[in-house]
């Protein structure tokens, strides 16, 4: 398995707690001044849903936020992502998949493939050269699976409670006689304290098309710096999922960061300051080796 390697900042210290878990020290807070947020746009494909996007035009390498499953690009952590990279002058893009948030679609009829290619559409039609992808639970998932299919176009990658194939993983390990109830009933709820309805819905067939996609059985083709945060508290996205990840990419460059009191949102100013932190440290990397 990939070791648990912090690269120390000039912005911050980490100190070992055993086994691999870390905590932050004196963190500096990230205060930027405040600037009127992005405007809203809409970008029309041939056939499918329009997207809603909000872009800050800037330096490379660009920042790209995908975010979880039923959530959408106005959420605190792309919030505080757009306030960050207008302040260093780097671009970036945050949008909602098709069914989220301002997108046209029906939630109910996504995939992970169909948000897969609403990822590779932004990428290569909207977003200007090449990008760290940051990725919050399902959208890490998507961020690894858009790394593949664009290695050229994905500088880094940062992961926030990563749920690679955890939909399938997770249904798999049910009882099978619960199993076989919801696939009776179509759907598969399962509760979260991660959005106001208190449940995640997930469709049979997002599940039966998600295992079209998995990961973690096979080494994963991805050479690029990947950060991989997630909480120890999380009650939705097992932290070890991170771990498996880290274990299958085939890159030489990867950090895992253990929050011992983060939840699955990672929405707390210091987990936010958190990942500010991450995206800087690879920007300055990307940058001088550039």
């Amino acid at each position: 398995m990939a070791a648990v390697v912090l690269t120390l900042s000039r912005r911050r210290a980490f100190q070992a707690l055993g086994n691999g878990v870390v905590r932050l020290l004196s963190p500096r807070c990230f205060q930027g001044v405040r600037q009127k947020s992005s405007t809203v746009q809409y970008v029309s494909r041939p056939d499918l849903p329009k997207l809603a996007y909000r872009r800050v035009k800037g330096k490379s390498p660009g920042v790209m936020f995908l975010p979880g499953f039923g959530s959408n690009m106005n959420g605190p952590k792309a919030e505080a992502l757009e306030e960050f990279c207008r302040s260093l002058g780097h671009s970036y893009l945050r949008f909602d998949y098709s069914g989220h948030g301002a997108s046209e679609g029906v939630f109910s009829e996504g995939t992970i493939g169909s948000w897969k290619k609403d990822v590779l559409f932004m990428m290569d039609e909207v977003a200007e050269g090449p990008q760290i992808l940051v990725g919050s639970s399902m959208g890490g998932w998507l961020m690894l699976l858009a790394a593949i299919a664009r290695p050229e176009k994905t500088k880094a990658l940062v992961g926030i409670s990563t749920a690679a194939d955890h939909f399938v993983t997770a249904f798999k390990s049910l009882p099978l006689q619960t199993r076989k109830e919801f696939e009776d009933q179509g759907v598969w709820t399962i509760p979260t304290r991660s959005n106001e309805e208190g449940v995640y819905t997930v469709s049979m067939d997002l599940l039966k098309e998600a295992e079209n996609h998995c990961l973690l059985q096979s080494p994963i083709p991805i050479t690029c710096p990947v950060r991989l945060i997630h909480g120890l508290k999380d009650e939705d996205v097992p932290w070890h999922v991170s771990l498996q990840v880290a274990d299958r990419v085939l890159s030489n460059d990867v950090d895992i960061i253990l929050r011992r009191q983060g939840q699955h949102r990672m929405a707390d100013k210091d987990d936010i300051r958190l990942v500010v932190y991450t995206i800087d440290d690879l920007i300055d990397k990307l940058t001088t080796i550039a």
